[in-house]
């Protein structure tokens, strides 16, 4: 039986997006802390873009309501699209680089005090070149490329739904 997201309803997208966000943080450490596949500033700047995602949309589920769903999922949409500039950046340029400190993903952790707060999620260990990883021959930011157009477009479907008819 396939799933048919056009009979969603925007809570349920949201909650879709939640749970997307939170199997890729799952797979960053998963592959961090099991595999030895230690992050870079982007690549933790990823990972913040994610959870960031699920806790907007959280927040516009509390909301219960179209507003709170409108919120949500243009805040995502913004999100979402920021996560595919910051995985086209580290795989075009960051990438190529022997050294990402200083770069604007080392300033944004080092300015929110994530790396000290949270060191297992949000401390890079690894250079940009050294961090760039394939999982089944592509580019492991391309995989968060992916699910960043997922969930922008999950994102705007929301928005779409609660503005003509909301669920």
């Amino acid at each position: 039986m396939a799933l048919e997201v056009e009979r969603l309803s925007a809570s349920q997208r949201l909650w879709i997006i939640i749970g997307i966000c939170v199997a890729a943080v799952g797979a960053a450490l998963v592959s961090q802390h099991v595999f030895d596949m230690q992050p870079c500033p982007w690549c933790v700047l990823l990972r913040l873009v994610f959870v960031a995602i699920a806790l907007v949309c959280g927040i516009g589920l509390l909301w219960r309501g179209p507003a709170g769903w409108l919120l949500a999922s243009g805040t995502s949409l913004l999100l979402a699209l920021s996560g595919i500039a910051a995985a086209l950046w580290l795989h075009f340029v960051a990438a190529a680089s022997t050294s990402c400190n200083l770069t604007l993903a080392d300033r944004i952790i080092g300015g929110l005090k994530l790396d000290s707060l949270w060191p297992e999620v949000f401390m890079p260990r690894a250079s940009c070149a050294d961090a760039a990883v394939n999982l089944l021959g592509v580019p492991y930011e391309f995989w968060s490329l992916a699910l960043f157009g997922v969930l922008a477009w999950l994102a705007f479907s929301v928005a779409a739904l609660t503005r003509h008819r909301p669920a």
